[in-house]
């Protein structure tokens, strides 16, 4: 059986909801980040850079969340363009390398930057809260002349925008942002009613993952900072 291995946050999650969209029986394993689970020796064997998501199908490994998604699509045949030479095979790569390469990483750094780093984090946080809103809009305008991200069809380019999608509020720093993201909001809201979107929120919440961040939470979670200690 397939190992999935995890944790409730934003790239987790876009792969639990594909595993549920197809069906596909899978073991979930937690990795509690926190708690430093994912610097384990046996982790790491499993994804050298230390993060969540992780598959193993039958010994086929695969991490990077956005890596997987593609590989579970094309093994299944669905939700993802199978022929390879096609314009709409170029498409999806296009908007899963943008998600990937953009809206994880300055969506993630936002919220870092706003609620977690030091001052002084001005600088830092005007630079990623303005990428972040627009590479947002970028989507947002996408949706707009179109139902889903890749034209008519729901695909693993939607699943990949659904896993941050849901912390737009949480991104941006703002209780409504969707006055702003109204075709974000609606394809959001389109998913979360999928019954595959229920399962996952049923996973998410399975497992009690280590909440509070203290100071084992943050060498963890932020082992770059013990440099600034040693200051080296």
């Amino acid at each position: 059986m397939l190992k999935f291995y995890y944790n409730a946050a934003p790239n987790p999650m876009k792969v639990a909801l594909l595993l549920e969209e197809l069906g596909t029986p899978y073991e979930a394993i937690p990795v509690d980040t926190r708690k430093g689970e994912q610097h384990s020796a046996a982790f790491m064997r499993l994804n050298p850079n230390a993060k969540v998501p992780v598959i193993d199908d039958e010994g086929r490994v695969v991490f990077d969340s956005n890596a997987i998604l593609i590989y579970l699509a094309d093994r299944a045949g669905r939700f993802i363009p199978t022929d390879l030479a096609s314009g709409e095979r170029g498409e999806m790569l296009s908007w899963m390398m943008f998600i990937a390469s953009g809206i994880g990483p300055y969506s993630g750094q936002a919220v870092h930057f706003r609620n977690v780093a030091p001052e002084p984090k001005a600088y830092a946080l005007n630079r990623y809260d303005f990428e972040a809103h627009r590479h947002w809009k970028i989507l947002e305008d996408r949706l707009a002349a179109h139902p889903y991200l890749l034209g008519k069809d729901y695909s693993v380019v939607d699943m990949a925008f659904w896993g941050w999608a849901r912390l737009v509020p949480i991104v941006l720093g703002t209780d409504n942002p969707w006055t702003q993201y109204p075709n974000l909001k609606r394809l959001l809201d389109e998913i979360n009613a999928r019954p595959a979107a229920a399962r996952v929120e049923k996973l998410r919440t399975a497992h009690a993952f280590k909440a509070e961040m203290d100071d084992d939470a943050r060498r963890n979670m932020f082992p770059q900072n013990e440099r600034l200690k040693s200051g080296t």
